[in-house]
């Protein structure tokens, strides 16, 4: 009797010890994530890259906001030329973010050269990301490309991409800010 009473001692006792010196143990401290914008644009306070709450705004408001080239390309569906724009021969590893409010659309890793003069990309960053609309201006079928945030024109997207998706975003370099991955 005398030996299970010392062992149902020890196995209390031991039981004791395990559970106080869990309660004493620091559990380790979460740290708060905060992302800024990358790019700053002071003029336009709904430019956000972390916000992707729909914007719904006028022209009249874009236009305050936006620097002319810009406002013409995306809330006017103007094209720049081919050949002309920032990205269209750039290889850099980086993100591409809407230009008009900040709302990210493309990773670099989607980026191909696709000899249009134009940056083209064969995937979006996600399914939200950019959206679409049928476009039969200048008498021709095509599918416009929208951001999903603002719903600025972007570009157009056709079917003549490579694998994996066989899709071709040809976006407008105007329509586009870039943060490389080294910053």
């Amino acid at each position: 009797m005398k030996t299970n009473t010392l062992i149902n001692v020890f196995f209390f006792l031991s039981f004791f010890i395990v559970t106080a010196c869990g309660q004493n143990k620091k559990l380790p401290e979460e740290k708060a994530v905060i992302t800024n914008n990358q790019i700053n644009k002071p003029g336009n306070p709904y430019y956000s890259n972390t916000d992707t709450t729909k914007l719904n705004l006028t022209d009249a408001e874009w236009k305050k906001v936006l620097p002319e080239d810009v406002y013409l390309v995306m809330r006017e569906a103007e094209t720049e030329r081919a050949f002309t724009g920032k990205y269209w021969n750039t290889d850099e590893k980086g993100t591409y973010y809407c230009a008009a409010c900040g709302n990210k659309l493309f990773r670099s890793t989607a980026k191909f050269s696709s000899s249009c003069g134009w940056p083209s990309f064969f995937e979006q960053e996600n399914k939200k990301s950019i959206v679409f609309k049928n476009d039969f201006s200048y008498n021709m079928e095509r599918i416009e490309a929208l951001c999903g945030r603002c719903g600025g024109h972007l570009g157009h997207l056709f079917d003549d991409g490579p694998p994996p998706t066989g899709k071709r975003y040809c976006m407008n370099s105007i329509a586009l800010d870039f943060v490389p991955d080294n910053q």
